[in-house]
C-alpha cells in the first residue's frame, strides 16, 4: 500500500488517546499494511497507528528473529509481574536512548487480523516491545517514562 511518514516527537497525535477499533474494514486493513510497509522500511521492531498519525489503537510488532509478526487491534495488558530496566530507543525520536522501568512479564489480549481474539505471554524484548506500543496508543512516549536520555553519538 504505502511508506507512510513517521511523525516525530512534538506530533500532536503522539499525545493523543487513540479510538479503539469497532470494525475491521478495508480502512483498517489498509492501515495495518501501511504499518507494516512503514516498519519494513526502517530498523524498528514495533510501530503504532499514531507514529504515522492515525489515532486508532492497532499496532505492529516483529523482532526481525524468525517468529511471525504479531498485528494487534484493541490490545490491552491484562497481568503484568515484576520490574526490570530497560533502554528504548523510538522510531519518532530517532537518534534517542533512554533507560526506564517495564514489568518483566505481561499478558496482552487483542484481536488479530481476522479479528479473532488472541492472548500473548511476553517476557524481555516482546514484553518491552509490547508495552511500548501501547503506550504509544495511550499517548504516551518512552520519553515521559524515563529516568534517562542519551543521544546516540
Amino acid at each position: 500500500m504505502a511508506v507512510r511518514e513517521i511523525v516525530k516527537l512534538g506530533h500532536p497525535a503522539l499525545k493523543t488517546k487513540s479510538e479503539e477499533v469497532k470494525v475491521i474494514d478495508n480502512e483498517i486493513k489498509k492501515l495495518i499494511q501501511d504499518l507494516k510497509d512503514t516498519l519494513y522500511s526502517t530498523t524498528g521492531i514495533g510501530l503504532a497507528a499514531p507514529q504515522i498519525a492515525v489515532n486508532k489503537r492497532v499496532i505492529l510488532i516483529d523482532l526481525r528473529d524468525g517468529m511471525e509478526p504479531i498485528v494487534l487491534i484493541n490490545p490491552e495488558i491484562t497481568k503484568q509481574r515484576g520490574k526490570q530496566e530497560s533502554e528504548e530507543g523510538c522510531l519518532s525520536y530517532p537518534g534517542y536512548y533512554g533507560f526506564l522501568e517495564r514489568p518483566v512479564e505481561v499478558e496482552v489480549e487483542g484481536l488479530n487480523e481476522e479479528g479473532k481474539k488472541v492472548k500473548y505471554k511476553a517476557t524481555e524484548l516482546l514484553c518491552r516491545a509490547f508495552c511500548h506500543e501501547i503506550d504509544h496508543l495511550d499517548g504516551i512516549m518512552y520519553v515521559d517514562r524515563a529516568y534517562e536520555i542519551y543521544k546516540d553519538e
